[in-house]
């Protein structure tokens, strides 16, 4: 069984039930819209706009994609870019992808127009689909693509260099491709990055896929009844592969497009939602409101919320200790995993353990784990090592890099760079990363990339980026420079040097110091977080 399978299913088994719905707090407009002959649900009472659509709809999309694909040559051994910010098209998309028998390939809609080349490269990309809001980036190297390749766009007012997505499918059938597919078959490629800049390809089946249905479910107990409010990115494994959850069970799901804390009860609310999944800034950002007083639970009707679970980056024990406080009646799980292991669950700390918040937990449904020192060895009791994980989720490989492959994969095992230990009672804690990767507000940041844009500046002689402590983002990106001699910078001038940067990417704190390095020339990262971690603790909320 492959996930199109499900989704066959779905649309026979409960064909008129919803299966998507996709809210934008923020679009005011009240025109209903059509895309191809389905009408798009949007009550005009609504004070934001809202679409959905059935599991039978859903499929036949699917399908519609599907078939334009295969007409044009699509298939096993093509691969097919999506660049969407999230929509009720998005998931049909992927899935029209699949049922070629096609590897869909998701993009971060974060990527500059060089990390979108860099991915469509080295992926092979046959095709790229991509939504207006990537208009200027995609024209930016729509030259360097060669006539081979489709650019294909998803939205009004197709630009020239581009196909439109909508007549693309016109003639289309809406009748099931029938493409054979086993779990053997590959199925997507998802990016990740170290902290050497550009991300790699990360080649699954679909075996993987479907496992990471069944690990959810088994989690978190999906049912018919259940409603998944899904806030996270879908070109990421995480927001994706919970979402399965809902696939499995058949069950409702609600995009919402917005992160605010009145966004998310809203939606909660109306949508009656019963298990969310947030990131550690949006948690605290509800907690902060409800403490101020501007966000009142008594608003909402929130009793149906059953469970509320947090990943992609560590969890402070206190915001759990602080949520329950407000919502004593919810379950609460942490899950972790990497896209190489097909996203959350090969860790997870399980809604009856909440007494040991601070855990990633105890192995996933069907993964295996392992601790081990330098020498691949376990270690014993309660020693530090590298954290490693076994399981039907694993990548295939690192597409296009063996060598990558062969430090990461060693007999089924994926090596995932983060030290861990286990407690007295078997639940694992993660201690460090290999990797010097920061995750702030889920997001990775690679520091090579930053630091080699700061160099830039003719000001600077050395610079280091490292991670520090933020009580909403997790960590925030700091940066500590050493000036050429006799130049002088303030933090104000390089705060504004740094705004060429995407957003997410900038600095949040700057110091003026020496960088120090060992007799081989590496910076000495560990030692700088030690220096500046516990002293100088920054709230991001204090910075922009």
């Amino acid at each position: 069984m492959t996930i199109v399978d499900l989704l066959e299913r779905n649309a026979k088994e409960w064909g008129d039930d919803t299966a998507l719905v996709e809210i934008n707090p923020e679009q005011k407009s009240k025109k209903r819209l059509t895309w191809h002959e389905y009408e798009l649900v949007q009550p005009n009472e609504s004070a934001y706009h809202r679409r959905e659509i059935t599991w039978a709809v859903f499929n036949e999309r699917a399908n519609r994609f599907a078939n334009a694909l295969i007409s044009r040559g699509i298939g096993k051994g093509n691969k097919v870019a999506i660049l969407l910010m999230n929509c009720i098209e998005w998931l049909p998309i992927y899935f029209g992808v699949l049922k070629t028998g096609a590897i869909a390939v998701p993009l971060n809609f974060r990527y500059a127009s060089d990390e979108i080349k860099y991915t469509f490269d080295l992926s092979e990309a046959d095709i790229l689909l991509f939504g207006p809001e990537f208009i200027g980036r995609v024209e930016a190297i729509a030259d360097e693509i060669d006539e081979r390749h489709l650019l294909l766009y998803l939205g009004d007012g197709c630009p020239t260099f581009a196909e439109s997505y909508t007549s693309f499918v016109a003639e289309s059938s809406s009748a099931n491709p029938n493409v054979p597919l086993t779990e053997d078959d590959f199925a997507a490629i998802y990016f990740s990055s170290g902290t050497t800049g550009f991300p790699k390809a990360i080649l699954h089946k679909h075996r993987a896929l479907i496992h990471s249905c069944r690990v959810e479910q088994n989690h978190h107990g999906q049912t018919r009844d259940d409603v998944f409010l899904c806030i996270p990115p879908l070109y990421h494994t995480g927001a994706k592969m919970h979402w399965f959850g809902s696939l499995l069970s058949g069950s409702k799901a609600v995009l919402l497009k917005g992160t605010r804390p009145e966004y998310i009860l809203d939606a909660v609310s109306k949508e009656r939602c019963t298990i969310v999944w947030l990131l550690v800034p949006w948690a605290q950002d509800i907690l902060n409101a409800l403490d101020a007083g501007t966000l009142k639970l008594e608003d909402y009707q929130l009793s149906q919320w059953r469970l509320m679970h947090i990943g992609a980056q560590p969890v402070p024990q206190s915001l759990i200790k602080h949520w329950l406080e407000y919502f004593p009646h919810h379950q609460y799980d942490t899950n972790y995993g990497l896209s190489e292991s097909i996203g959350p669950g090969a860790v997870h700390l399980g809604v009856e353990n909440v007494h040991k918040v601070g855990a990633i937990g105890v192995p996933g449904y069907g993964w295996q784990v392992k601790i081990v020192d330098e020498d691949g060895n376990e270690v014993e009791g309660q020693q530090v090592g590298e954290l490693c994980v076994r399981g039907d989720g694993v990548m295939v490989c690192y597409y296009n890099d063996p060598e990558a492959t062969a430090k990461t994969l060693k007999d089924g095992w994926l090596f995932t760079g983060d030290m861990a230990m286990r407690d007295e009672d078997g639940f694992i804690f993660l201690v460090d990363r290999k990797k010097d990767v920061i995750i702030t507000g889920g997001e990775n940041l690679y520091p090579v990339q930053i630091e080699d844009f700061i160099r830039t500046n003719p000001k600077v002689s050395d610079v280091a980026v490292i991670g520090l402590p933020d009580e909403r983002l997790g960590e925030i990106a700091a940066a500590i420079i050493k000036l050429k001699d006799g130049f002088v910078c303030t933090e104000e001038e390089m705060d504004e040097f740094c705004k060429a940067l995407p957003r997410y990417k900038r600095p949040r704190k700057i110091f003026f110091a020496d960088v120090p390095r060992n007799p081989t020339g590496k910076i000495e990262k560990p030692l700088l977080r030690k220096m500046y971690g516990a002293d100088h603790l920054v709230d991001a909320q204090n910075k922009r």
